[in-house]
């Protein structure tokens, strides 16, 4: 996945979970789709950390493409 894919991604992401937390703010919705904002904010972060270790391995002269999502405990356990 090179980077535009990523930013692609990253958008439909977004998109999608802006309509969830509108529903969400309405009270409208399910028990599904609060799950489903929680696995999306997760795919968010898997992303922007995908995004964020291309563009350092290009910045360090290195191959982008040696890069891979990381687990989700690895990438939700950042502590800044």
């Amino acid at each position: 996945m090179d980077d535009r894919q990523v930013i692609e991604r990253i958008n439909e992401i977004a998109y999608e979970e802006h309509a969830l937390w509108e529903k969400e703010g309405r009270g409208e919705a399910t028990g599904a789709e609060q799950e489903r904002l929680k696995e999306l904010a997760v795919t968010l972060d898997q992303c922007w950390d995908l995004l964020h270790q291309r563009r350092a391995r290009r910045a360090a002269g290195q191959d982008p493409d040696d890069t891979s999502v990381r687990d989700p405990r690895t990438v939700e356990g950042y502590t800044g």
